[in-house]
């Protein structure tokens, strides 16, 4: 049953069994053929994506409606020290989806006086880890993936909050006082049909921001899978080039885009058996540390406090995804 519902219920093989059945018998597609192959990717992973990034989404959503910040930041005063880190991290998996809509949140919590290390916890967990990445991950590369995925993506944002606290930086933040999104701070006292409403909206408004991506990534997802050779991508990416997942952490860094939108990349590279901890790193750099995001950190941190954070990150993506290639054969 678990095996039905990965395969068929997130995984949709039955949809990509269907694509391919309409394509041959409409035009005569092949399976063999690089055009149609594309095809056959492109339509899959769109359909496929944008029916689970509209319900996940929805669902999450909801969920995020009984944790508005201030409800987050009062649970947050109450602790300290690993225990806050580790809490912080785990609010992080209830809210948005990319790195520059956590960053509103962030600065909200260091108004407030939130421990920085705590903060920095949230921030990093927030854009790669959450409970509908989790779900996606599992339809693509199996539960196994997606379970360590996010206990990686814990462990980062922990150690890496733990870290920035011990190194008592307060001092480099800046003070920011732009107006930023509104959350629904009322949301805590919402009845169901304002929760549903709120889910609502906010996936309306979540999906016309990531769809762009979405595309953007499955349309480079067919090229890589159907057109360039594996041997170049393996030469580059593979095992027997030891800085495989340095350069796909780098590579991860400029792109901005959410789980959403990367997923289709990390899927064309696992069919062209890239390791599974280079695929790890390219996505957990492109979900934390897109060049948007950082210029937004920019507004708040000082230049010290921001290499900081995006060396500490880089480190552990890259620990994360040798260790995965190591531990993962």
């Amino acid at each position: 049953m678990f095996d039905f519902i990965i395969q068929q219920v997130l995984g949709m093989q039955w949809l990509s069994e269907l694509i391919w059945q309409l394509l041959e018998g409409s035009f005569g597609a092949t399976q063999a053929s690089p055009i149609w192959g594309s095809v056959h990717f492109f339509l899959y992973d769109t359909i496929k994506i944008s029916i689970l990034l509209v319900s996940l989404i929805f669902m999450i959503t909801y969920i995020q409606s009984y944790f508005p910040p201030e409800k987050t930041k009062r649970i947050l005063t109450s602790f300290r020290g690993v225990k806050g880190a580790i809490i912080a991290a785990l609010l992080g998996t209830v809210t948005p989806f990319c790195s520059c809509s956590s960053i509103p949140i962030f600065i909200g919590f260091t108004r407030a006086g939130l421990p920085l290390g705590m903060t920095f916890s949230f921030l990093i967990s927030s854009p790669m880890v959450d409970l509908a990445s989790m779900l996606m991950l599992m339809s693509f590369f199996g539960s196994n993936f997606a379970v360590a995925y996010v206990i990686m993506g814990l462990v980062l944002a922990v150690a890496g909050g733990l870290l920035i606290d011990a190194m008592g930086m307060e001092r480099f933040l800046r003070q920011y006082n732009d107006p930023i999104r509104d959350f629904y701070s009322e949301s805590e006292y919402f009845n169901q049909k304002q929760r549903l409403n709120y889910a609502y909206n906010d996936t309306s408004i979540i999906v016309r921001n990531v769809f762009p991506y979405v595309l953007a990534g499955v349309g480079m997802g067919a090229f890589l899978h159907n057109w360039v050779p594996q041997e170049w991508i393996l030469s580059v990416l593979g095992s027997k080039n030891a800085f495989g997942v340095v350069l796909a952490t780098l590579i991860g860094v400029p792109i901005y885009a959410d789980i959403f939108g990367t997923l289709p990349i990390a899927e064309a590279l696992y069919l062209a058996k890239v390791p599974v901890g280079t695929i790890l790193a390219l996505m957990m750099s492109v979900t934390t540390l897109s060049m948007p995001s950082l210029i937004m950190l920019s507004k708040v941190l000082t230049e010290r406090l921001l290499f900081t954070f995006i060396g500490i990150v880089v480190a552990g993506i890259i620990f994360i995804g040798y260790a995965f290639n190591f531990l993962w054969r």
